[in-house]
């Protein structure tokens, strides 16, 4: 994917938000190669204002601004938790009820973060609210919601419940799952980075900015693990 110019979910009043793949990275990293930001200025021949992140392997909608006024509109209303972002996640394990994680996080090893233990001074105030949306026998397909938007907040937070995510080179299980490990048959890769999308993105009105929800359909590597998990019963 890199380098090429992701799926636009929605333009307008100075906004942009397009679906993001697996593996990229939305600003230039330490590693090099072309960045998010980088390829979309250089198909629209324009400047685009980063909002907000996803981290490298979490795909989904990512808004950007095309303007400076709506840049400082839209990241005031991000970190005044005014943008409601809801993603799907798939873990182990079976969430068979909703869950609000109140749940301080700090950082930890390696670039990682950890739930805080209690009155650690560094501890930053973390909460997401999850739901299920589909169990299997041994998984789940979950929604993540987070009030707040600590670095790695929704994997940390899932790994507190016990439900990691079902790959996690951080936080959880390494290597990728094939179709044998789903329930199916063969030995073909079907899910191998952190299945985490970014499903939905809400912002209200803004100045010059209209309220607006967008959505992201699951990617097909996503799709294709919910297949195979349904079909496996």
């Amino acid at each position: 994917m890199s380098g090429e110019v992701p799926r636009v979910l929605f333009e307008g009043a100075g906004v942009m938000v397009v679906d993001k793949p697996a593996g990229v990275l939305v600003i230039p990293g330490r590693e090099g190669g072309p960045s998010l930001r980088d390829t979309l200025e250089a198909a629209l021949g324009r400047k685009v204002y980063v909002v907000h992140r996803l981290d490298r392997d979490t795909s989904g909608a990512l808004v950007f601004a095309l303007d400076a006024d709506v840049h400082r509109a839209l990241s005031q209303a991000f970190e005044a938790g005014k943008v409601r972002k809801r993603y799907r996640a798939l873990v182990e394990g079976r969430l068979e009820a909703p869950r609000m994680v109140d749940a301080p996080l700090v950082a930890g090893r390696k670039g990682r973060m950890r739930v805080a233990r209690p009155d650690e001074p560094d501890a930053k105030p973390s909460r997401t609210r999850v739901r299920p949306v589909e169990t299997f026998a041994r998984s789940s397909l979950v929604e993540a919601e987070p009030l707040t938007g600590r670095t790695h907040q929704i994997r940390v937070h899932l790994l507190s419940l016990g439900h990691p995510l079902l790959v996690d080179h951080q936080y959880g299980r390494e290597a990728p799952l094939t179709e044998g490990d789903l329930g199916g048959q063969g030995t073909q890769e079907v899910l191998a980075r952190t299945p985490l999308h970014a499903a939905r993105v809400e912002w209200p009105a803004l100045p010059g900015v209209p309220a607006r929800g967008v959505d992201a359909p699951l990617p097909p590597d996503m799709l294709r693990t919910l297949e195979l998990l349904r079909a496996a019963g």
